[in-house]
């Protein structure tokens, strides 16, 4: 019989059990912590019929969509959490709650071209808050708090969320007659630390820009100072457009809020040149970056958009929300010896039976499990040295070898296989419990 290859598709990860572990200790934190702040779990299937899940894409995002029939139906792999959300919102409407406050982890699945830290098949985390009608910007400052709350419980001192908002950024093209240029504008000024502010000038005159709006674009982009100089920087510039206003409204509110809700005022700024997700976010926009890693992008981004489900229902649906793509940062942090996969084992203890009675080593592993110590149970007949060997290759911190002369005795030798320390106790699940815990 032809063997096939064992390979793993280009773009998809696959782990070892320590990276494993790895990865799901920091899924956990995240989760842990999206429901700290009162989120609600929700979980969309990863398949959706395509006339669903496409009724707004276009353009790249339709390009990298993985699409197929199975007989008469035509379906397709989500490619973001969003969209989903947006038709569970739309399709359960009447069954929620609102404020609806909502998180999900779950994996995507995207047709890129796979490159480092790049994948097909990736985790995003999730989370978003969605009103009836309105929402109130109260909110927008709220979400930074849980972005700070996460990445101080991955380990994370040094680092900055930065804030802005689109509004500021459409009233500026508005005023200037630029609205419909917004976009390629956007992408050549975000060139300017790569090419220098002639070039982007240069860039600027071949699409037309007049010379006073391209003065007026560069004064604003050299915006600088503090986050409440740049404040009053942006009313200096006597930009009269309602939207523009309204933007700068926004802005001041949720720098001044966030501290409320317990975030070190080093760990966020005002940043002016985040324009992310121009053909979506309508207001607050949000990027996190590592201080000292900025190579490795935004660590967690998002914003304020207008109308979540509008393709999918005449209800006002506002909302706010941030995601982290767990994968790729799993993969940036790893690749920088910023995380270390050391722990082998989920098993807090392991049972090594000499005897071929195994009733009693079954017994007391059952028991050890129902006090919540997570217990292994050695049960391939192999030599005490091979068993031990086995614990030790893993980590798994405690061993305990029960033969006939423990089972007699009523005692047995608890070992810790950090130290290498042994303790002689009594056969008694709740004592050798109460060691494990205490150490």
């Amino acid at each position: 019989m032809e063997k096939v290859e064992p390979r793993t598709l280009a773009g998809t990860m696959e782990l070892l059990p320590n990276e494993q572990i790895l990865f799901n200790q920091i899924k956990e934190k995240i989760e842990s912590t999206y429901k700290k702040f009162g989120f609600l779990p929700l979980d969309t299937p990863i398949l959706e019929l395509s006339e669903v899940l496409l009724a707004k894409a276009g353009g790249e995002t339709e390009k990298q969509i993985y699409r197929f029939n199975k007989g008469d139906t035509d379906l397709s792999l989500r490619f973001d959490l969003t969209v989903p959300l947006s038709k569970y919102v739309a399709k359960n409407y009447g069954n929620l709650s609102f404020p609806f406050r909502r998180y999900q982890i779950g994996k995507v699945y995207r047709g890129e071209r796979p490159q480092k830290g790049r994948y097909r098949e990736f985790y995003q985390c999730d989370i978003d808050i969605i009103g009836d009608g309105e929402l109130d910007v109260i909110n927008d400052a709220e979400l930074p708090s849980v972005i700070y709350t996460i990445f101080k419980e991955l380990g994370f001192d040094d680092f900055t969320i930065c804030i802005n908002n689109r509004k500021i950024l459409n009233g500026l093209f508005e005023n200037i007659g630029q609205k419909e240029n917004s976009v390629e504008i956007l992408r050549i000024i975000d060139k300017i630390e790569k090419i220098g502010k002639e070039a982007v000038i240069e860039e600027l005159e071949k699409i037309n820009v007049s010379r006073e709006s391209i003065d007026k674009i560069i004064e604003f982009i050299e915006i600088s100072g503090t986050s409440k100089e740049k404040i009053e920087k942006l009313k200096e510039l006597k930009i009269n457009n309602e939207t523009f206003e309204k933007g700068l409204e926004e802005l001041k509110f949720v720098y001044e809020n966030i501290k409320l809700f317990g975030v070190p005022e080093e760990n966020y700024k005002i940043d002016l040149t985040i324009a992310r997700g121009l053909d979506y976010y309508t207001g607050t926009v949000y990027e996190t970056f590592l201080n000292n890693y900025r190579e490795v992008g935004s660590v967690c981004s998002g914003g304020r958009y207008e109308n979540l489900a509008e393709y999918y229902t005449n209800k006002k649906l506002p909302g706010v929300g941030v995601s982290i793509g767990l994968t790729r940062l799993f993969y940036k942090l790893n690749e920088l010896g910023l995380i270390k996969a050391t722990k082998k084992a989920i098993s807090d203890i392991i049972i090594i039976p000499m005897l071929e009675d195994l009733s009693k080593p079954i017994k007391l592993a059952t028991e050890l499990r129902n006090l919540g110590i997570n217990t292994e149970i050695y049960s391939n007949q192999k030599k005490l040295k091979a068993k031990m060997k086995y614990a030790d290759k893993l980590q798994i911190p405690y061993v305990i070898v029960i033969g006939e002369d423990e089972i007699n005795s009523n005692e047995i030798k608890l070992k810790n296989m950090e130290t290498g320390d042994e303790e002689t106790i009594e056969l008694d699940v709740k004592k050798i419990a109460d060691k494990i815990s205490f150490n």
